[in-house]
């Protein structure tokens, strides 16, 4: 039998290369011949580095970066040089994971530091660029990463402006004439997986930065700016930013992307899927065995189980999952085309111990499950 195990993470438990080694073991107790492919997968946010290092063989760069409000931290991409292909996680640099108390406040953060990831790259030879977006603290349209790779915000007195959100509303005009050359003729891809427009009730203020520390006044600012800034961007770059699909993912930096590095927003399951030929290595599998920590109803908007099911199906693959916690009703699985879901949880626990137990549990899952397959065989 092919088996092809394709998860993402179990956050703060488990890496996808884990769970594709406790999968083998629990295969391999039951089917010592079988065929078995490990491919790690993610959707774009955080741990799209760790799945793509073991599929790509890429070397990771560390690199001392400013966080979102100014702060040398260290940040990490992964490059590819056979390629010269750099995946970056935005908040591996702009991240919300990176401030704390009074430093959540996306008035005064900046996505600077993805904007320096991106220049390093660019630095060792990269040409194209995979950016995921997910996670961050920023609110700035992309204003701070642009001001790494050149660009400068001045307002009406022709003064340059701190690279924040508070500061969209100033910007009179954008200098572009000490941009780095090594913008031309790269590639960028974006991996955006929301729809939200730049600015207004669903747009990047209103929705998420709340989240990220803005009072009601400050988000009302925020969208004041977005709105006039994306006024600045139609006249220098003559794109309107307002009617594209997931501009104002990342507090508008996926407006940024667009305009700063000429970017392609695209589902992020489905850009990692090709950049790993996803769809031709599961070709003649028997099982695809996916999972991530917790199965629910968003396991239907753009995750990486979605992304699975939906290349599965084109091939009349099942697919089995084996989650952390699992909170779907049978007409959802249905819905979704899962042939097999199972909660790896074992007895009364908590969280805490669930997820210190969450390899052993999970080779005891597939262990079953392949009896099961074993026995029906």
């Amino acid at each position: 039998m092919k088996f092809v195990i394709a998860p993402d993470k179990y956050k703060g438990s488990l890496t996808g290369i884990e769970f594709c080694n406790a999968v083998e073991e629990g295969i391999q107790k039951v089917f010592p011949k079988a065929s078995i492919v490990k491919l790690p997968l993610a959707d774009g946010g955080d741990g799209t580095i760790d799945a793509l290092l073991y599929s790509l063989k890429g070397e990771k760069i560390s690199v001392t970066v400013n966080n979102p409000v100014f702060k040398p931290v260290s940040a990490t991409y992964l490059y590819v040089a056979a390629t010269q292909t750099a995946i970056i996680e935005m908040a591996e640099a702009s991240g919300l994971k990176l401030v704390k108390g009074t430093d959540v406040n996306c008035m005064h953060s900046s996505s600077k530091g993805t904007g320096e990831l991106i220049m390093d790259a660019l630095k060792k030879g990269a040409k194209n660029i995979i950016l995921g977006i997910g996670g961050s603290a920023t609110n700035d349209a992309g204003i701070g990463m642009a001001t790494a790779l050149g660009y400068r915000f001045l307002d009406k007195n022709g003064q340059e402006l701190l690279p924040i959100g508070k500061n969209l509303q100033f910007i009179d005009k954008i200098d572009a004439t000490q941009t780095s050359p090594l913008l031309n003729n790269i590639n960028v891809q974006v991996a955006c997986d929301v729809t939200n427009p730049l600015y207004g009730k669903n747009g990047a203020a209103f929705v998420y930065a709340k989240q990220k520390g803005a009072s009601s006044e400050e988000i009302q600012l925020l969208d004041n700016g977005l709105a006039l800034f994306s006024n600045i961007l139609q006249k220098h770059f003559n794109i309107y930013c307002q009617e594209i699909p997931g501009a104002g993912a990342a507090g508008g930096l996926g407006a940024g992307a667009i305009t700063f590095l000429k970017g392609e927003l695209t589902s992020g399951i489905e850009l990692i899927k090709n950049i790993t030929q996803f769809d031709t290595i599961i070709h003649k599998a028997d099982w695809i065995v996916t999972g991530e920590g917790q199965l629910d109803e968003q396991t239907l908007s753009g995750k990486t189980i979605q992304g699975v099911l939906t290349s599965a199906s084109r091939q009349n693959i099942p697919v089995a999952a084996f989650c952390g916690s699992v909170a779907l009703s049978i007409s959802t699985q249905e819905q979704l085309g899962l042939r097999y879901v199972c909660s790896i949880t074992k007895g009364i626990t908590n969280l805490e111990t669930a997820m210190k137990q969450s390899y052993q549990n999970l080779v005891f899952s597939t262990y079953n499950f392949c009896k099961i397959l074993k026995t029906s065989a």
